[in-house]
Protein backbone atom coordinates (compact mmCIF):
# COMPACT_ATOMS: atom_id res chain seq x y z
CA UNK A 1 0.00 0.00 0.00
CA UNK A 2 1.08 3.57 -0.68
CA UNK A 3 1.55 5.85 2.28
CA UNK A 4 -0.44 8.92 1.05
CA UNK A 5 0.72 10.99 4.00
CA UNK A 6 4.08 11.21 2.25
CA UNK A 7 2.59 12.28 -1.10
CA UNK A 8 4.18 15.41 -2.60
CA UNK A 9 3.46 17.31 -5.80
CA UNK A 10 6.38 17.49 -8.24
CA UNK A 11 6.01 19.41 -11.49
CA UNK A 12 9.35 18.71 -13.21
CA UNK A 13 12.94 17.77 -12.56
CA UNK A 14 15.39 20.36 -13.92
CA UNK A 15 18.96 19.20 -14.57
CA UNK A 16 21.84 20.51 -16.66
CA UNK A 17 23.88 18.27 -18.91
CA UNK A 18 27.01 20.15 -17.84
CA UNK A 19 27.94 18.72 -14.45
CA UNK A 20 30.05 21.79 -13.62
CA UNK A 21 26.91 23.95 -13.90
CA UNK A 22 24.49 21.50 -12.39
CA UNK A 23 21.14 22.99 -11.46
CA UNK A 24 19.23 21.87 -8.37
CA UNK A 25 17.72 18.43 -8.87
CA UNK A 26 15.65 15.96 -6.97
CA UNK A 27 18.44 13.39 -6.90
CA UNK A 28 18.27 13.05 -3.14
CA UNK A 29 14.53 12.42 -3.15
CA UNK A 30 13.19 8.90 -2.59
CA UNK A 31 13.24 6.97 -5.86
CA UNK A 32 9.59 5.95 -5.69
CA UNK A 33 7.90 9.05 -4.28
CA UNK A 34 4.21 9.15 -5.41
CA UNK A 35 3.55 11.75 -8.12
CA UNK A 36 -0.07 12.82 -7.53
CA UNK A 37 -2.03 15.87 -6.49
CA UNK A 38 -5.60 16.57 -5.41
CA UNK A 39 -6.80 16.50 -9.05
CA UNK A 40 -5.35 13.05 -9.87
CA UNK A 41 -7.81 10.35 -10.99
CA UNK A 42 -6.58 6.75 -10.54
CA UNK A 43 -8.44 4.00 -12.37
CA UNK A 44 -8.73 0.64 -10.54
CA UNK A 45 -6.12 -1.10 -12.70
CA UNK A 46 -3.61 1.75 -12.95
CA UNK A 47 -0.71 1.91 -10.44
CA UNK A 48 0.12 5.07 -8.56
CA UNK A 49 2.60 7.09 -10.66
CA UNK A 50 5.90 7.99 -9.05
CA UNK A 51 8.71 10.42 -9.75
CA UNK A 52 10.60 7.62 -11.46
CA UNK A 53 7.93 7.61 -14.20
CA UNK A 54 8.43 11.28 -15.02
CA UNK A 55 10.65 12.59 -17.82
CA UNK A 56 13.94 14.28 -17.00
CA UNK A 57 13.99 17.84 -18.30
CA UNK A 58 17.01 19.90 -19.21
CA UNK A 59 17.33 23.65 -19.59
CA UNK A 60 16.58 23.28 -23.31
CA UNK A 61 13.00 22.22 -22.49
CA UNK A 62 12.29 25.59 -20.88
CA UNK A 63 14.10 28.03 -23.18
CA UNK A 64 12.38 30.02 -25.95
CA UNK A 65 14.14 31.95 -28.68
CA UNK A 66 14.37 35.73 -28.82
CA UNK A 67 12.16 35.68 -31.94
CA UNK A 68 9.45 33.78 -30.07
CA UNK A 69 9.78 36.13 -27.09
CA UNK A 70 9.27 39.07 -29.44
CA UNK A 71 6.13 37.45 -30.83
CA UNK A 72 4.77 36.98 -27.30
CA UNK A 73 5.55 40.58 -26.36
CA UNK A 74 3.88 41.87 -29.51
CA UNK A 75 0.77 39.74 -29.15
CA UNK A 76 -1.52 42.09 -27.16
CA UNK A 77 -3.19 44.96 -29.07
CA UNK A 78 -1.26 48.22 -28.76
CA UNK A 79 -4.01 49.92 -26.78
CA UNK A 80 -4.23 47.01 -24.36
CA UNK A 81 -0.46 46.98 -23.89
CA UNK A 82 -0.36 50.69 -23.07
CA UNK A 83 -3.28 50.44 -20.67
CA UNK A 84 -1.95 47.36 -18.88
CA UNK A 85 1.55 48.84 -18.78
CA UNK A 86 0.24 51.98 -17.09
CA UNK A 87 -1.79 49.96 -14.60
CA UNK A 88 1.19 47.77 -13.71
CA UNK A 89 3.41 50.82 -13.28
CA UNK A 90 0.95 52.29 -10.78
CA UNK A 91 0.74 48.97 -8.94
CA UNK A 92 4.53 48.66 -8.66
CA UNK A 93 4.82 52.23 -7.38
CA UNK A 94 2.14 51.60 -4.75
CA UNK A 95 3.87 48.36 -3.68
CA UNK A 96 7.20 50.18 -3.32
CA UNK A 97 5.58 52.86 -1.19
CA UNK A 98 3.77 50.26 0.91
CA UNK A 99 6.74 47.95 1.39
CA UNK A 100 5.07 45.10 -0.49
CA UNK A 101 6.30 42.62 -3.11
CA UNK A 102 4.64 43.27 -6.48
CA UNK A 103 5.57 40.08 -8.37
CA UNK A 104 4.33 37.60 -7.50
CA UNK A 105 2.13 39.40 -5.02
CA UNK A 106 0.13 37.85 -2.23
CA UNK A 107 -3.64 37.78 -2.27
CA UNK A 108 -3.60 40.19 0.66
CA UNK A 109 -1.55 42.69 -1.35
CA UNK A 110 -3.92 42.30 -4.32
CA UNK A 111 -7.01 42.84 -2.18
CA UNK A 112 -5.46 45.81 -0.38
CA UNK A 113 -4.59 47.44 -3.71
CA UNK A 114 -8.12 46.97 -5.03
CA UNK A 115 -9.36 48.59 -1.83
CA UNK A 116 -6.94 51.45 -2.46
CA UNK A 117 -8.34 51.96 -5.98
CA UNK A 118 -11.91 51.92 -4.69
CA UNK A 119 -11.04 54.50 -2.02
CA UNK A 120 -9.71 56.69 -4.85
CA UNK A 121 -13.21 56.34 -6.37
CA UNK A 122 -12.00 54.99 -9.68
CA UNK A 123 -14.70 53.82 -12.07
CA UNK A 124 -15.51 50.11 -11.59
CA UNK A 125 -14.41 49.42 -15.16
CA UNK A 126 -11.04 51.04 -14.42
CA UNK A 127 -10.62 48.96 -11.27
CA UNK A 128 -11.36 45.86 -13.33
CA UNK A 129 -8.66 46.83 -15.83
CA UNK A 130 -6.12 47.17 -13.00
CA UNK A 131 -7.10 43.77 -11.63
CA UNK A 132 -6.78 42.11 -15.03
CA UNK A 133 -3.43 43.78 -15.72
CA UNK A 134 -1.95 42.58 -12.43
CA UNK A 135 -3.17 39.01 -12.77
CA UNK A 136 -2.13 38.72 -16.43
CA UNK A 137 1.42 39.82 -15.50
CA UNK A 138 1.79 36.92 -13.09
CA UNK A 139 3.08 33.51 -14.20
CA UNK A 140 0.44 30.81 -14.54
CA UNK A 141 -0.43 29.33 -11.19
CA UNK A 142 0.96 32.26 -9.21
CA UNK A 143 -1.90 34.73 -9.64
CA UNK A 144 -3.40 36.13 -6.46
CA UNK A 145 -6.88 35.06 -5.41
CA UNK A 146 -9.81 37.20 -6.56
CA UNK A 147 -12.75 36.26 -4.33
CA UNK A 148 -12.44 39.09 -1.81
CA UNK A 149 -11.33 41.62 -4.44
CA UNK A 150 -14.40 40.87 -6.55
CA UNK A 151 -16.64 41.29 -3.52
CA UNK A 152 -15.17 44.75 -3.00
CA UNK A 153 -15.59 45.58 -6.69
CA UNK A 154 -19.25 44.44 -6.80
CA UNK A 155 -20.16 46.65 -3.86
CA UNK A 156 -18.25 49.58 -5.38
CA UNK A 157 -20.08 49.07 -8.70
CA UNK A 158 -23.46 49.26 -6.96
CA UNK A 159 -22.46 52.39 -5.04
CA UNK A 160 -21.07 53.95 -8.23
CA UNK A 161 -24.29 53.25 -10.14
CA UNK A 162 -26.35 54.99 -7.45
CA UNK A 163 -24.16 58.08 -7.55
CA UNK A 164 -23.39 58.48 -11.23
CA UNK A 165 -25.23 58.32 -14.52
CA UNK A 166 -23.63 56.12 -17.19
CA UNK A 167 -21.55 58.02 -19.74
CA UNK A 168 -22.09 56.84 -23.28
CA UNK A 169 -20.50 58.10 -26.46
CA UNK A 170 -22.87 60.60 -28.11
CA UNK A 171 -24.39 59.15 -31.29
CA UNK A 172 -23.61 60.78 -34.63
CA UNK A 173 -26.94 60.62 -36.43
CA UNK A 174 -27.59 61.48 -40.08
CA UNK A 175 -28.11 65.21 -39.52
CA UNK A 176 -24.89 65.51 -37.51
CA UNK A 177 -22.97 63.44 -40.06
CA UNK A 178 -24.21 65.71 -42.86
CA UNK A 179 -23.04 68.81 -40.99
CA UNK A 180 -19.63 67.26 -40.32
CA UNK A 181 -19.07 66.13 -43.91
CA UNK A 182 -20.12 69.59 -45.11
CA UNK A 183 -17.02 70.99 -43.38
CA UNK A 184 -14.80 68.86 -45.64
CA UNK A 185 -14.13 71.66 -48.09
CA UNK A 186 -10.91 73.39 -49.10
CA UNK A 187 -10.02 77.06 -49.45
CA UNK A 188 -6.95 76.10 -51.52
CA UNK A 189 -5.26 73.04 -52.99
CA UNK A 190 -3.20 72.35 -49.87
CA UNK A 191 -6.34 71.64 -47.82
CA UNK A 192 -7.97 69.45 -50.47
CA UNK A 193 -6.31 66.07 -49.65
CA UNK A 194 -7.25 66.31 -45.97
CA UNK A 195 -10.83 67.28 -46.86
CA UNK A 196 -11.15 64.30 -49.22
CA UNK A 197 -9.67 61.94 -46.64
CA UNK A 198 -11.93 63.12 -43.83
CA UNK A 199 -15.10 62.93 -45.94
CA UNK A 200 -14.26 59.35 -46.94
CA UNK A 201 -13.41 58.44 -43.34
CA UNK A 202 -16.68 59.85 -41.98
CA UNK A 203 -19.06 58.38 -44.58
CA UNK A 204 -17.40 54.96 -44.77
CA UNK A 205 -16.99 54.73 -41.00
CA UNK A 206 -20.64 55.63 -40.44
CA UNK A 207 -21.89 53.22 -43.09
CA UNK A 208 -19.97 50.26 -41.71
CA UNK A 209 -20.68 51.16 -38.05
CA UNK A 210 -16.94 51.12 -37.62
CA UNK A 211 -14.78 51.01 -34.58
CA UNK A 212 -11.94 53.50 -34.87
CA UNK A 213 -9.36 50.70 -34.79
CA UNK A 214 -11.05 49.08 -37.79
CA UNK A 215 -10.79 52.30 -39.80
CA UNK A 216 -7.19 52.77 -38.71
CA UNK A 217 -6.16 49.33 -39.99
CA UNK A 218 -7.97 49.35 -43.33
CA UNK A 219 -5.94 48.63 -46.46
CA UNK A 220 -6.72 49.74 -49.99
CA UNK A 221 -6.69 46.04 -50.83
CA UNK A 222 -9.56 45.58 -48.36
CA UNK A 223 -11.93 47.78 -50.41
CA UNK A 224 -14.03 46.83 -53.43
CA UNK A 225 -15.77 49.96 -54.71
CA UNK A 226 -18.71 49.43 -57.06
CA UNK A 227 -21.57 51.65 -58.21
CA UNK A 228 -24.00 50.17 -55.69
CA UNK A 229 -21.70 50.26 -52.68
CA UNK A 230 -18.38 49.53 -51.02
CA UNK A 231 -17.47 46.05 -49.80
CA UNK A 232 -15.04 46.33 -46.89
CA UNK A 233 -12.94 43.43 -45.68
CA UNK A 234 -12.42 43.89 -41.93
CA UNK A 235 -9.35 41.72 -41.43
CA UNK A 236 -9.64 41.61 -37.63
CA UNK A 237 -11.58 43.41 -34.93
CA UNK A 238 -12.44 43.45 -31.25
CA UNK A 239 -14.74 40.45 -31.72
CA UNK A 240 -12.40 38.72 -34.22
CA UNK A 241 -9.03 38.52 -32.46
CA UNK A 242 -8.23 35.35 -34.41
CA UNK A 243 -8.29 37.46 -37.63
CA UNK A 244 -10.70 35.24 -39.55
CA UNK A 245 -11.91 38.38 -41.35
CA UNK A 246 -15.40 39.55 -42.21
CA UNK A 247 -16.94 41.45 -45.14
CA UNK A 248 -19.26 44.41 -44.59
CA UNK A 249 -21.22 45.99 -47.43
CA UNK A 250 -21.84 49.74 -47.27
CA UNK A 251 -24.54 50.70 -49.78
CA UNK A 252 -24.29 53.78 -51.99
CA UNK A 253 -26.59 56.75 -51.40
CA UNK A 254 -27.24 58.16 -54.88
CA UNK A 255 -29.90 60.52 -53.53
CA UNK A 256 -27.40 62.35 -51.35
CA UNK A 257 -23.98 62.84 -53.01
CA UNK A 258 -22.73 64.62 -49.88
CA UNK A 259 -23.05 61.43 -47.79
CA UNK A 260 -22.58 58.81 -50.51
CA UNK A 261 -19.72 56.54 -49.38
CA UNK A 262 -19.06 55.38 -52.95
CA UNK A 263 -18.46 58.93 -54.21
CA UNK A 264 -16.39 59.90 -51.17
CA UNK A 265 -14.20 56.79 -51.13
CA UNK A 266 -13.60 56.97 -54.88
CA UNK A 267 -12.52 60.60 -54.58
CA UNK A 268 -10.02 59.77 -51.82
CA UNK A 269 -8.60 56.73 -53.62
CA UNK A 270 -8.13 58.87 -56.73
CA UNK A 271 -6.25 61.42 -54.63
CA UNK A 272 -4.01 58.66 -53.27
CA UNK A 273 -3.28 57.49 -56.82
CA UNK A 274 -2.32 61.07 -57.70
CA UNK A 275 0.32 60.76 -54.96
CA UNK A 276 1.48 57.43 -56.38
CA UNK A 277 -0.22 55.31 -53.71
CA UNK A 278 -2.21 52.29 -54.89
CA UNK A 279 -1.77 49.88 -51.97
CA UNK A 280 -1.33 49.88 -48.21
CA UNK A 281 -3.21 51.90 -45.60
CA UNK A 282 -6.37 53.69 -46.71
CA UNK A 283 -6.28 56.52 -44.17
CA UNK A 284 -2.90 58.25 -43.90
CA UNK A 285 -1.25 61.31 -42.46
CA UNK A 286 -1.59 64.47 -44.57
CA UNK A 287 0.84 67.33 -44.02
CA UNK A 288 -0.18 70.97 -43.74
CA UNK A 289 1.16 71.42 -47.23
CA UNK A 290 -1.28 68.84 -48.57
CA UNK A 291 1.23 66.03 -49.06
CA UNK A 292 0.42 62.42 -48.23
CA UNK A 293 3.74 61.52 -46.67
CA UNK A 294 5.18 58.19 -45.56
CA UNK A 295 5.99 58.00 -41.87
CA UNK A 296 8.26 55.95 -39.65
CA UNK A 297 7.45 54.53 -36.25
CA UNK A 298 5.51 51.47 -35.09
CA UNK A 299 2.38 52.42 -37.05
CA UNK A 300 4.24 53.33 -40.20
CA UNK A 301 1.89 54.89 -42.77
CA UNK A 302 -1.23 53.91 -40.83
CA UNK A 303 -3.15 56.54 -38.91
CA UNK A 304 -3.49 55.47 -35.29
CA UNK A 305 -6.91 54.91 -33.70
CA UNK A 306 -6.28 58.05 -31.64
CA UNK A 307 -5.67 60.00 -34.86
CA UNK A 308 -8.96 58.69 -36.27
CA UNK A 309 -10.65 59.97 -33.12
CA UNK A 310 -8.99 63.36 -33.53
CA UNK A 311 -10.32 63.67 -37.10
CA UNK A 312 -13.87 63.00 -35.93
CA UNK A 313 -13.61 65.45 -33.03
CA UNK A 314 -12.14 68.16 -35.24
CA UNK A 315 -14.92 67.86 -37.83
CA UNK A 316 -17.57 67.88 -35.10
CA UNK A 317 -16.12 71.09 -33.65
CA UNK A 318 -16.05 72.74 -37.08
CA UNK A 319 -19.67 71.73 -37.66
CA UNK A 320 -20.79 72.88 -34.22
CA UNK A 321 -21.97 69.37 -33.38
CA UNK A 322 -22.00 68.48 -29.70
CA UNK A 323 -23.84 66.21 -27.33
CA UNK A 324 -26.28 67.22 -24.58
CA UNK A 325 -24.42 68.87 -21.74
CA UNK A 326 -21.70 70.09 -24.07
CA UNK A 327 -19.92 66.74 -24.18
CA UNK A 328 -17.53 66.25 -27.08
CA UNK A 329 -18.46 63.95 -29.95
CA UNK A 330 -16.09 60.99 -30.33
CA UNK A 331 -15.34 58.45 -33.03
CA UNK A 332 -17.57 55.89 -31.32
CA UNK A 333 -20.48 58.08 -32.36
CA UNK A 334 -19.94 56.78 -35.92
CA UNK A 335 -20.95 53.39 -34.52
CA UNK A 336 -23.72 54.36 -32.11
CA UNK A 337 -25.54 56.77 -34.42
CA UNK A 338 -26.30 54.39 -37.31
CA UNK A 339 -26.92 51.53 -34.86
CA UNK A 340 -29.67 53.59 -33.25
CA UNK A 341 -31.18 54.55 -36.60
CA UNK A 342 -31.19 50.94 -37.84
CA UNK A 343 -32.89 49.80 -34.62
CA UNK A 344 -35.48 52.58 -34.74
CA UNK A 345 -36.31 51.55 -38.31
CA UNK A 346 -37.08 48.05 -37.03
CA UNK A 347 -33.80 46.48 -38.08
CA UNK A 348 -30.97 44.72 -36.25
CA UNK A 349 -27.52 46.36 -36.48
CA UNK A 350 -25.65 43.25 -35.29
CA UNK A 351 -24.29 42.09 -38.66
CA UNK A 352 -23.55 45.55 -40.05
CA UNK A 353 -21.58 46.45 -36.93
CA UNK A 354 -19.86 43.06 -36.63
CA UNK A 355 -21.12 42.37 -33.15
CA UNK A 356 -21.28 38.75 -32.12
CA UNK A 357 -24.62 37.10 -33.01
CA UNK A 358 -27.07 37.59 -30.15
CA UNK A 359 -24.93 40.34 -28.65
CA UNK A 360 -26.44 41.55 -25.35
CA UNK A 361 -24.90 44.97 -26.07
CA UNK A 362 -26.99 45.38 -29.22
CA UNK A 363 -30.13 44.12 -27.54
CA UNK A 364 -29.73 46.27 -24.42
CA UNK A 365 -28.47 49.52 -25.93
CA UNK A 366 -30.12 49.62 -29.36
CA UNK A 367 -32.95 47.19 -30.12
CA UNK A 368 -34.78 47.26 -26.77
CA UNK A 369 -34.62 51.08 -26.36
CA UNK A 370 -35.93 51.51 -29.92
CA UNK A 371 -38.80 49.09 -29.31
CA UNK A 372 -39.46 50.74 -25.98
CA UNK A 373 -40.22 53.94 -27.86
CA UNK A 374 -42.23 52.59 -30.80
CA UNK A 375 -44.02 49.67 -29.08
CA UNK A 376 -44.42 51.18 -25.63
CA UNK A 377 -47.56 49.70 -24.00
CA UNK A 378 -48.59 53.16 -22.79
CA UNK A 379 -49.39 54.12 -26.39
CA UNK A 380 -52.07 51.43 -26.65
CA UNK A 381 -53.35 52.21 -23.15
CA UNK A 382 -53.84 55.87 -24.02
CA UNK A 383 -55.68 55.02 -27.24
CA UNK A 384 -58.08 52.78 -25.35
CA UNK A 385 -58.58 55.37 -22.61
CA UNK A 386 -59.44 58.06 -25.13
CA UNK A 387 -61.78 55.70 -26.96
CA UNK A 388 -63.64 54.97 -23.71
CA UNK A 389 -63.81 58.64 -22.89
CA UNK A 390 -65.32 59.35 -26.33
CA UNK A 391 -68.06 56.85 -25.81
Amino acid sequence: MVDYSAVEVVDAELVDEDEDRALPTLADAPAHRPFVDRHTLLRPDVPVPTTVDQPTYTEADFRISQATAALIDGAPPANTSRTYGSALGQFRTWCAQSGRVPMPCTTATFVEYVGHLVQRDLAPSSVQVHMSAIRSAHPDGQQPGTKEARQILRKHARDWARRRAPRKAPPIRTAALSAMVATCTAADEREWPKALRDAALLTLGWGMLSRRSELANLLIEHLVVEDDGVTVRVAFSKTDQAARGEDTFVPADPDDPLLCPVARVRAWLEELRRHGITSGPVFRHVTRGGTVRSRSGPRGDFLSPDAIGSVVKARARLAGVSAPGGRAVTAHGLRRGPAQEISEAGGDPTAQGRWKPGSPTVRKHYIEPARGKTDNPLHAARVKARARAGT
